[in-house]
This record gives structure tokens, C-alpha cells and sequence, in this order.
């Protein structure tokens, strides 16, 4: 059945890029796509156009696979232009992190603008005439979700630092623009382990452009850990008639335990 992987292997998967799931690299600039075992697929025939809520707004339903960046390595995703460029400390940290540390592959949250290789969904909270929250929910890692506020409200003055942040959003014609801040500073960017600080701030635009495609522009500024802001450019298709299954990652995985050697890319 679709995505039903032993814990071990995919702790395996996660940290040492073993091939359990077919990658498609996109065009230059684009991060890897990965396609699950089984379920229905990669639509087929001409893409119908981008769909719309009563309101106005782009609907954005549908399970998705892909993100906003290279999970491999940040710096293979980025716009043109853009560099990723890390203040001393930082360089150090990323060369010293090891494959068995990455909190992705510990069950911990994959964090912006890193995916994981599992799909998700948004849902569109549409109590009133327009959107208030908009929730990303995510198959893989413990079931995690974000919320974004889409009410006008502002960011708090000292939010407490969580996995994703504290994130409003609004729309810019068919364009949905996510403003995030409050992060720890615990997941990676990558599974190199490009590090952040608590200092990151990230602007992310997803913009539906057919009814199969969805664009995703992450803007990074964390001036804690880089010498200048970079955005990363990423994509992500629908899965036609798919869900999100189950999935069960328990925190501190022993398997990853023996594994050896620096962070590196699948």
C-alpha cells in the first residue's frame, strides 16, 4: 500500500538519501520532486485552468507533492541570482552536522522552506465570506500542520519560538503571500543542515498557475546566521484523488543511532 515504509528504513531514507521514492529533478533552479509508491498519480492530458472560490480568491484544494525549495541543498534551488551566503559561525556549524542529527530524519518537523517526501493538503477555513485561517496539514512527521491567519492581524511583538513559525497571509491578486516569523532555531534548511537562528524571517508566495500546478517563491532573512536575504524557488503538483495517509514517526528513533558520517544529500 501507498507509503507504508518500516520506521528504520525510512529513518535510513531520510538521513542517508537512500532511493525508496522515485525523484524527478525539475528544471534549473528547482527543487527535487518526489513521488510516492502507488496512489493515483500525475494527472494526465491538458491542465484545466486555475479554479476559484465564489469570492474571488484561488482555491488551493487538493493533496499536493513538492515544496518551496532543493531539500538536498538549499543552494541548488535558488532564484537567479541569489546566493546563499553564511556568516563564520554558521559555516561552521553546517560543516560539523552530522547525518544521524538531522531532526527531519528524527521525526521532527521538516520546518519552511524544506518539504518532505510525503504530500499535503490546504484547507481553505472559510467560516465567513472570506478565508480567516488557511491550514497546511502534512502527511509525514507526527501529522504536523500550520496555521496562517488571513484576518489582518499582525505578527505578535515577541512571539514564543515554535517549528513554523507565526505566520499571516493575504493575497496579492492570485497570489497567496505567507509572512512568518517567531521560528526556533532547530530544524535545517536542507538535509546538508544549513543552520538558521531565531532571527529568521520568511515570505513565502504560492501561485496556482493550472489546475495540476502550484509555484512556490520562499524569500529567507535570517541576518542571525547570512550575510544577505536569498529566495528559493520550488514547485509542487496535484495528486489527483490521493489523500493523506496515515503515518506514525516516533521521536528519537534508536536506528539512527549507529549511523555515521556528515550531513549529505540523497
Amino acid at each position: 500500500m501507498r507509503r507504508q515504509i518500516f520506521l528504520p528504513v525510512l529513518a535510513c531514507v531520510l538521513s542517508l538519501g537512500a532511493a525508496l521514492t522515485v525523484l524527478a529533478q525539475g528544471p534549473p533552479g528547482n527543487p527535487q520532486l518526489i513521488t510516492p509508491k502507488g496512489g493515483k498519480g500525475k494527472a494526465k492530458g491538458p491542465a484545466e485552468p486555475t479554479p476559484h472560490l465564489p469570492d474571488g480568491t484561488v482555491d488551493l484544494a487538493g493533496v499536493w507533492n513538492g515544496f518551496g525549495s532543493n531539500s538536498g541543498d538549499i543552494s541548488k534551488g535558488l532564484k537567479k541570482g541569489d546566493e546563499v551566503v553564511m556568516l563564520d559561525w554558521a559555516a561552521d556549524v553546517f560543516k560539523k552536522r552530522q547525518a544521524k542529527d538531522d531532526p527531519q530524519g528524527n521525526c521532527l518537523p521538516s520546518g519552511i522552506p524544506r518539504g518532505n517526501p510525503y504530500p499535503w493538503r490546504f484547507v481553505q477555513d472559510r467560516t465567513h465570506k472570506a478565508a480567516e485561517r488557511i491550514y497546511v496539514l502534512y502527511e509525514g512527521n507526527i501529522h504536523s500542520f500550520r496555521q496562517i491567519f488571513m484576518d489582518g492581524r499582525k505578527h505578535p511583538e515577541d512571539p514564543d519560538p515554535t517549528w513554523w513559525g507565526h505566520s499571516i497571509g493575504h493575497w496579492e491578486q492570485d497570489t497567496l503571500v505567507v509572512d512568518t516569523i517567531g521560528f526556533n532555531d532547530l530544524f535545517w534548511f536542507d538535509f546538508l543542515g544549513h543552520p538558521h537562528t531565531e532571527k529568521l524571517h520568511t515570505v513565502e508566495r504560492y501561485r496556482r498557475t493550472d489546475m495540476n500546478s502550484l509555484e512556490i517563491e520562499v524569500t529567507i532573512d535570517d541576518p542571525g546566521a547570512y550575510k544577505k536575504p536569498f529566495t528559493t524557488v520550488g514547485r509542487a503538483r496535484l495528486m489527483p484523488g490521493d489523500e493523506l495517509a496515515e503515518y506514525i514517526c516516533q521521536e528519537n528513533n534508536s536506528d539512527l543511532s549507529h549511523i555515521n558520517g556528515p550531513a549529505q544529500v540523497p
